[in-house]
C-alpha cells in the first residue's frame, strides 16, 4: 500500500478544519512549523502537540493527543512530525483519541502503524507533504 490515494489527500486538505501537528513546538526552523504556519495561512486550525506544551503560532499547545479536550473539537488530521521510529506511537495515540485521519510527512514511513491505522477507520496519509500536496491537487 502506497498511502498515497489522491482523493484522500484532497479531502483532507479540502474538508479539513482542524489539525493536530505532533512534534510542534515553537522552532521556526524546523519543517513541521513551517507546514502549520502554512495550513494555518490556509484556513485550517492547528493544535501544536510538543513535550514543551508551548504556545505556537498563537495556539496553545498541548503535551499529549490525549489532553486536548474535547472542546478543542474532532481532531481532524494529526500530523505526525516525529522521526520514523516514533511515529507508530503517535498513530496509536490518534487512532485511540478519535482522530480522523493521520498525515505522515516525507520520509516518515512506518507501514505497520498506518495499516493499523486505517484497519481502525482512519484516513492515512503517509511520505507526502502538505504544502506539496496542496500546490499539486488544492
Amino acid at each position: 500500500m502506497g498511502f498515497a490515494d489522491v482523493d484522500v489527500i484532497r479531502r483532507l486538505l479540502n474538508e479539513s478544519r482542524t489539525w493536530a501537528f505532533v512534534g510542534l513546538g515553537d522552532n521556526p526552523a524546523r519543517e513541521v512549523y513551517t507546514q502549520a504556519r502554512l495550513l494555518q495561512q490556509r484556513g485550517k486550525r492547528i493544535i501544536p502537540v510538543h513535550p514543551s506544551g508551548a504556545t505556537v503560532l498563537g495556539e496553545r499547545g498541548y503535551t499529549s493527543l490525549a489532553e486536548i479536550p474535547p472542546e478543542e473539537g474532532p481532531l481532524d488530521v494529526v500530523g505526525v512530525y516525529r522521526r520514523a521510529e516514533h511515529a507508530g506511537a503517535a498513530v496509536d495515540e490518534a487512532i485511540a483519541v478519535g482522530a480522523r485521519a493521520v498525515w505522515l510527512p516525507l520520509d516518515v514511513v512506518d507501514e505497520a502503524a498506518a495499516r493499523r491505522a486505517q484497519e481502525a477507520g482512519l484516513d492515512v496519509v503517509m511520505d507526502r507533504c502538505p504544502a506539496v500536496e496542496w500546490a499539486l491537487r488544492r
